[in-house]
């Protein structure tokens, strides 16, 4: 006899059900494959984290918010992975290798020492400290695919599932935004495996702090055929240049944070890629599902103020590691191996890694400026004309940052700066000029409305009677 449906059951719990069977293999989906979407590795400890995570979601689906403890627990658990232990003696060098940078930064430019000392970390503390602002840039993205995501499940969903779709919403969200949350952490996880310092991807992860990684300080070195000292003291210079400049101009990580956001925030989801999936998803192939999430095909182009925002974005990245290659340059001037340490991370940059080019198709950013060497000679440019305190000085507001046509054209930007100097007035720009006819034009307005010539009647008695 055929079992009669519950008909008194919540929707919401028949979602539930139908979930808890597809974990559990008897939907004939392979949770194995499952995670393989996730970008999970198919061992049974990674199922066995993804279906408890998937779980958690269900369960806390109420808000439907995207719970990140997820990336920040799989980006340990990642670089806890063939972790090297950081040695007393390791931390005393990394230690002195700071302290000699400390001082030939001093020697090159003005900008206070931290205030906070420089740390050793390992993979794992890395992904946990920088965790936070990874999330808050891929927040966005994440919240777009899980909206697109319900989206296109009620439009395409069947009749008969229509209400359980439906009054499921919170937690197919909480599902997807899980799923990428799992995503994310990989790609932090895996970032941690690369990166050698806390701003050696160019944002400010740490604000105004100093890390660097001694195991991949270590695999950095290999094969180069330079002393690891030199190696070590190069990449603390590095590490210190980018900590200082943040702590010095304290608008400048705000200023990137909100330009990273709002280039996030404009980014929307191609719901016909969604729908052209769900039409054709095979359930036994979740490979699909996993290549769709992290091959950027659910975004689509960008649109012309999104363009105009990244190359802004993309000024102000260039302008940073420019100004961070200059000044690494002089500081290391007497290290014997030091051009030879520049060309590699120089290479290194250039390319990206894995993880870096990951977390350009899953959040739809690049994180490497094209414009560095161009902004790098502009730096280079302005300090032998007017010296590094001059240059430093035009970090103290964003007004008077350089710009992308400073970059193209640096002698310019070096005449104005000699031209104050000498305590002259500097010409009038077409923007200046343009406001300046404005303004003109308004006061000429409003003097002819208030200015009378006598034969006008007073605008607060009545017209005379005949």
């Amino acid at each position: 006899m055929a079992e009669v449906p519950d008909e008194d059951k919540n929707p919401e719990d028949e979602f539930q059900d139908m979930i808890r069977e597809i974990l559990s293999g008897n939907s004939g989906v392979d949770p194995s494959k499952l995670a393989g979407a996730a970008g999970l590795p198919n061992d049974p400890a990674s199922l066995q984290a993804m279906m408890m995570q998937f779980q958690r979601a269900m369960q806390q689906s109420s808000d439907g918010e995207i719970n990140w403890n997820v990336s920040t627990e799989q980006a340990v658990e990642i670089g806890r992975k063939d972790a090297v232990s950081i040695t007393p003696a390791e931390r005393s060098q990394l230690d002195q290798a700071f302290h000699v940078a400390e001082l030939w930064l001093a020697e090159v430019t003005s900008f206070a020492s931290l205030t906070s000392s420089p740390r050793a970390l390992s993979r794992a503390e890395w992904s946990k400290a920088t965790m936070p602002l990874w999330t808050q840039l891929a927040e966005p993205v994440a919240t777009n695919i899980s909206n697109a995501l319900t989206t296109v499940l009620k439009e395409q969903a069947p009749e008969q599932l229509q209400d359980m779709i439906g009054q499921a919403t919170r937690m197919i969200k909480s599902i997807g935004g899980t799923m990428f949350a799992m995503q994310l952490g990989q790609v932090v996880g895996q970032l941690s495996t690369e990166v050698v310092s806390g701003g050696d991807v160019g944002i400010p992860l740490l604000n105004d702090e100093a890390a660097l990684i001694p195991q991949n300080v270590a695999a950095f070195g290999e094969g180069l055929d330079i002393p690891d000292d030199q190696v070590q003291l190069y990449l603390a210079v590095r590490e210190l240049a980018h900590a200082r400049l943040f702590r010095h101009a304290r608008w400048l990580r705000l200023h990137v944070i909100s330009s990273i956001t709002a280039f996030a925030q404009g980014i929307r989801i191609d719901t016909d890629a969604i729908e052209e999936l769900a039409s054709g998803f095979d359930p036994s192939n979740t490979e699909e599902l996993r290549e769709a999430m992290t091959n950027g095909s659910l975004i689509p182009p960008k649109t012309d103020e999104q363009l105009a925002a990244l190359e802004r974005l993309e000024t102000t990245l260039a302008l940073i590691e420019g100004w961070v290659d200059v000044v690494t340059a002089e500081a290391t001037s007497r290290l014997p191996k030091a051009d030879a340490v520049a060309e590699t991370v120089r290479r290194r940059r250039a390319t990206g890694g894995p993880a870096e080019q990951a977390f350009s198709t899953l959040v739809g950013l690049e994180l490497r400026p094209r414009r560095l060497r161009e902004a790098a000679a502009m730096w280079r440019t302005v300090t032998e004309a007017v010296g590094s305190a001059a240059r430093d000085s035009l970090w103290q507001h964003p007004d008077l940052v350089p710009t992308s046509a400073d970059i193209d054209d640096p002698a310019a930007l070096v005449a104005r700066l000699e031209a104050a100097a000498r305590g002259e007035t500097p010409e009038p720009d077409e923007f200046d000029m343009a406001l300046e006819d404005l303004l003109r034009t308004e006061h000429e307005a409003n003097s002819g409305e208030t200015e009378s010539d006598g034969t006008d009647t007073p605008p607060d008695e009545p017209p005379a009677v005949p």
